[in-house]
């Protein structure tokens, strides 16, 4: 009954998933337990520093009162010793504690990091659409960091900032409690105007996260696109859009820098206030009243220190809401839905003939118009299939769907009579090799990316694939050979030679299913005769799937299937489609016939 009472409370308390406190909340309850060990240390530590602090207040009395008022020397060299005790533990605790927090705030970023970017690889193509490179980049860096920023900003607020001023103000009450009711008269208006600041710092943090991604989103472009701005003039465009998303990050952080740094003046003005106050009614007391000036002093030092875990804790909301912005995007993207859900019976895909079919498959990308509109299409096993067709007709879409970077929205898509979304996501995947126009590789040597085939791959099998795709002579004419680096996606080489490494990398798969969309596209054509050559042994029984806008690459396809507007409009050998005089008859013509 206490336990269901106790889950009533909290779902209510933390029902509204874009509150500050459900952010709180859930970061704690994900991260905390994780890291409780250390955390458990690390407030010790701030307990012992918040202690001392409190205890360095307390005995001013006694250091007072043993000078001035009874002057007596013996107790001067205990209080001394007293006093070199309790700051060199605080020094200790405040080092001991600051380390700790900090490894702890390293696992949290290197976590959420880690997690945000196995979600994304989780993800469909959809989701890529969705969120461009440039504000994924954004997120993993700056979104991972506020998660520590927040957690770190809890724990010393809690374990250091409140427990020393609990401690002083309990050293405050103790010695005076009236004189602590004036000194504490401050709080009210200081929490009502901190709440005023909160709600601009929100605004102006989740700009400014906006700001940055543009800066990472031109950095790309231009990084990318450097042939392009330099060829068309574009570096003084170029340079305005940098310069106008840099200004919005800079203008935003002093926005920010601002409002917290009106904390400082408030809580000064307000202290100022309290502490006058305090010095008027102490200094009547201990001049007409006749007390004696030790608990005046231990009064005055505790509340003089209680000021900087004050003037903290008063930047604790908007600091904290500053970081939940980044937080709270973190979470928007963790929680975003896999799309392509593997079953819990799934099994691995087992690929005998390598026939694949759509069936009456209709896909759409969102809410716009179906981009494949009642398909049905058997692609043989063992053979080669073309897909031609004009622009925007559907054929990348096909062969994305194969590999189901997207789910189908009816109908199914079956490999040797397996509907794929049966079979595991690795097994499908590791049936199929793929070689785009768009060429892929990653930053490392030559032989590194041709290994990303398969990672097994000894240094002769690399080599091997390098000559089926005609890569090996230009290879090891590079400076290092095979352990050449190439730059960010071959940066270093020509489109011709970027695409015979992509080629070479795909026959290291020796998968039994073959994509190849416009794969020959960046080559001249001597290099394109060659990897034709290739392609043929790549594709001897084996299920090729070829997208293509060279009709000559394609002569020689098994079947020929031209798709326009999401429907399969003609299908056949090429001379059976050229004797149909259709579509693809009259693609021929405009090809050739110039």
């Amino acid at each position: 009954m206490i336990a269901d009472t106790i889950r009533t409370f909290r779902d209510r308390l933390f029902s509204d998933q874009s509150s500050s406190r459900y952010l709180i909340y859930r970061l704690l309850s994900e991260n905390f337990h994780i890291h409780a060990k250390r955390y458990a240390l690390a407030i010790c530590l701030m307990a012992v520093v918040a202690g001392t602090t409190a205890l360095s207040a307390w005995i001013m009395k006694d250091i007072v009162n043993g000078i001035f008022v009874s002057k007596d020397f013996s107790k001067v060299w205990i209080i001394s010793l007293i006093v070199m005790v309790i700051f060199v533990a605080k020094g200790l605790a405040t080092y001991w504690q600051t380390t700790i927090l900090a490894r702890i705030g390293n696992a949290i970023v290197a976590d959420q990091q880690r997690k945000m970017y196995r979600h994304f690889l989780g993800q469909g193509a959809d989701f890529f659409h969705d969120f461009p490179s440039s504000e994924l980049i954004t997120r993993i860096s700056h979104n991972a960091t506020a998660a520590r920023q927040v957690m770190d900003i809890l724990i010393t607020s809690i374990g250091r900032d409140a427990l020393s001023l609990i401690g002083l103000v309990c050293v405050m009450v103790f010695q005076d409690p009236l004189l602590s009711l004036i000194a504490l008269v401050i709080a009210p208006p200081a929490v009502f105007m901190i709440n005023l600041l909160v709600r601009r710092v929100k605004r102006i943090a989740k700009e400014q996260f906006l700001s940055l991604t543009q800066t990472t989103q031109t950095m790309q472009e231009s990084a990318l696109g450097f042939r392009i701005i330099r060829t068309f003039g574009l570096e003084t465009v170029m340079t305005a859009k940098m310069d106008d998303a840099i200004y919005g990050v800079e203008k935003r952080a002093n926005k920010i820098a601002s409002l917290v740094a009106r904390t400082n003046p408030m809580m000064e003005t307000l202290g100022g206030f309290a502490i006058a106050l305090v010095i008027l009614y102490s200094g009547w007391r201990t001049i007409l009243g006749g007390q004696s000036p030790g608990e005046f002093i231990s009064f005055l030092t505790a509340l003089l220190l209680a000021s900087d875990p004050a003037r903290r804790l008063s930047r604790f909301k908007v600091n904290m809401e500053s970081g939940l912005v980044g937080v709270r995007l973190m979470f928007e993207i963790l929680d975003r839905p896999t799309r392509l859900h593997e079953k819990p019976d799934a099994a691995a895909l087992e690929v005998s003939k390598g026939e694949i079919a759509f069936e009456h498959v209709r896909f759409t990308y969102g809410a716009d118009e179906p981009v494949l509109d009642d398909l049905s299409l058997t692609i043989p096993g063992g053979k080669t299939t073309a897909l031609v067709g004009p622009s925007g007709g559907g054929k990348s879409t096909i062969m994305s769907l194969v590999q189901r970077f997207n789910d189908v929205a009816t109908g199914r898509i079956v490999i040797d009579g397996v509907d794929i979304r049966d079979c595991t996501l690795s097994s499908l995947n590791s049936h199929i090799a793929l070689v785009t126009q768009d060429t892929v590789l990653f930053a490392g040597t030559i032989r590194e990316n041709i290994r990303f085939g398969r990672l097994g791959a000894s240094d002769e099998e690399v080599e091997a694939a390098a000559r089926d795709a005609f890569a090996h002579d230009f290879i090891v004419n590079q400076p290092q050979g095979y352990d050449t680096l190439i730059g960010e996606n071959g940066t270093a080489l020509s489109g011709g030679q970027k695409q015979r490494l992509a080629i070479a990398r795909a026959m290291l798969k020796n998968a039994p299913i073959v994509l190849l969309d416009e794969a020959t596209s960046a080559l001249d054509s001597e290099s394109e005769a060659k990897v034709q050559a290739a392609f043929d042994r790549l594709s001897e029984n084996r299920t090729s799937l070829v997208i293509a806008h060279r009709l000559s690459t394609i002569r020689n396809a098994d079947k020929i299937c031209v798709i326009q507007q999401g429907r399969l409009i003609e299908e056949g050998s090429h001379d059976e489609l050229l004797a149909q005089q259709g579509i693809y008859a009259n693609l021929v013509h405009l090809q050739f016939d110039k």
